[in-house]
C-alpha cells in the first residue's frame, strides 16, 4: 500500500513538472518574468515586516508610478521596512604596507593617515503593496479562481483542520490573497466565501507552509529557511499533489501558480524541492486518511445507536 502510494505521488509530481514546463515555453511567461524581475528581493527581516503588515508584492511610491504606471490610492498607509542608509566619515587610521602591517616612522611609532570610511546604517522607509495601488494591470499567468464542489466537503475540511499543525479560521482578507499562514500568531486564515474546491486547495497550501516554513526559534537568522520563491513552489506543489490524490483537479491553477513563482525555464526550484514535496504530500495524505476514517467510524457508530430513548426528558424532584 505504501509503495503504491509512493509510486502514485511520483507520477503526480512528474505530471506537475511537465505541466509547469509547458507554461515556461509560452511568451506569456517571459512577459511575466520580465515584470517580476523589477521587484526587489528583500532581506528576511524585511520579508517578515512586510508579511506582518499584510503585504505581498511591494514597491516604493515612485517605483509604482515610474516603472509600473500605477499610483498609490489616496489615504493608503505605507508598509514600514528598513532600507540601507550608509554614511561616510573621515577617520585617522594606521598606514599599512602591502602585507597589511603598520608602517612605522623614524621613532618606531605607527604612521597615520586620514581616510573616508563608510558606516553601515539603516532608516525606516515606506513601500506599498500592489493592492494599495491602481493603474495599469500587472501581467499574470495565474488562471481564474477554482470553482466546483467537493464530495463529502464537510468531513474533508474537518480532516484538514485536524491535520493542520496550527488553527484554521475564515476571514475577509484584504487584497487578492486566498489565504495566508501567519508566522507570529501561528495560525492559518482562509478567504471566506470561496468555492469548496478553492477553499480545500488553499487550506492545503497554507498547511504546507505551516509544516515546512514556520519560524525556527533555534535558528535566529533563519539560515535553513528557503527563499520566498521556493516556499511558494513547495506549498502549491504539495497542494496540487494532495488534491490530485483525492481526485480534485487543480492543474490549470497550480501549474500557472508554480510557474509564476519559479525563476528559470530549468524549473530549478521545483526540481530541487521534489523530494520535500513528495514527502510532505505523503505525510499529509496519510494523516488526512486517518482522520477521515475516524470521522466515518464516528458517523457509523452514531447511526447504529438505538433511537428509542433519544429526546426523552426525565424530571427529578419538583
Amino acid at each position: 500500500m505504501a509503495d503504491k502510494r509512493a509510486d502514485q505521488l511520483k507520477e503526480i509530481t512528474e505530471r506537475l513538472e511537465q505541466g509547469v514546463k509547458d507554461i515556461f515555453t509560452s511568451e506569456m511567461y517571459t512577459t511575466y518574468l520580465r515584470t517580476m524581475a523589477k521587484f526587489h528581493n528583500y532581506s528576511f527581516n524585511n520579508t517578515l515586516l512586510i508579511a506582518m503588515q499584510g503585504g505581498q508584492l511591494v514597491a516604493g511610491f515612485n517605483k509604482w508610478k515610474d516603472t509600473f504606471h500605477r499610483t498609490v490610492k489616496k489615504g493608503e498607509k505605507g508598509i514600514k521596512i528598513l532600507a540601507p542608509a550608509p554614511y561616510k566619515v573621515k577617520q585617522k587610521m594606521e598606514k599599512l604596507d602591502e602585507q597589511g602591517k603598520p608602517i612605522l616612522d623614524k621613532d618606531g611609532k605607527p604612521l597615520t593617515e586620514e581616510k573616508t570610511v563608510q558606516i553601515p546604517a539603516f532608516k525606516v522607509v515606506s513601500v506599498f503593496d500592489v493592492s494599495q495601488t491602481e493603474g495599469e494591470p500587472l501581467p499574470s499567468i495565474a488562471v481564474d479562481e477554482l470553482s466546483g464542489s467537493v464530495q463529502d466537503y464537510q468531513d474533508f475540511f474537518k480532516a484538514l483542520e485536524q491535520s493542520s499543525p496550527v488553527p484554521i479560521g475564515f476571514e475577509d482578507i484584504e487584497g487578492e490573497a486566498h489565504g495566508y499562514f501567519h508566522l507570529l500568531d501561528n495560525r492559518i486564515a482562509i478567504q471566506e466565501g470561496m468555492s469548496q474546491l478553492q477553499t480545500i486547495k488553499t487550506a492545503i497550501h497554507e498547511i504546507a507552509h505551516a509544516k515546512l516554513h514556520a519560524i525556527d526559534p533555534n535558528d535566529p537568522e533563519q539560515t535553513n529557511r528557503p527563499d520566498s520563491r521556493t516556499r511558494e513552489v513547495q506549498a502549491e506543489s504539495v497542494a496540487y499533489a494532495v488534491c490530485q490524490h483525492y481526485g480534485l483537479d487543480t492543474s490549470d491553477y497550480s501549474f500557472g501558480y508554480v510557474a509564476g513563482w519559479s525563476s528559470g525555464k530549468d524549473l530549478k526550484e521545483l526540481k530541487a524541492s521534489l523530494e520535500t514535496i513528495r514527502a510532505t504530500a505523503h505525510e499529509l495524505i496519510t494523516t488526512i486518511d486517518g482522520h477521515l476514517a475516524q470521522l466515518q467510524q464516528q458517523r457509523q457508530t452514531q447511526q447504529e445507536q438505538p433511537q428509542g430513548f433519544i429526546g426523552v426528558r426525565v424530571a427529578v424532584g419538583s
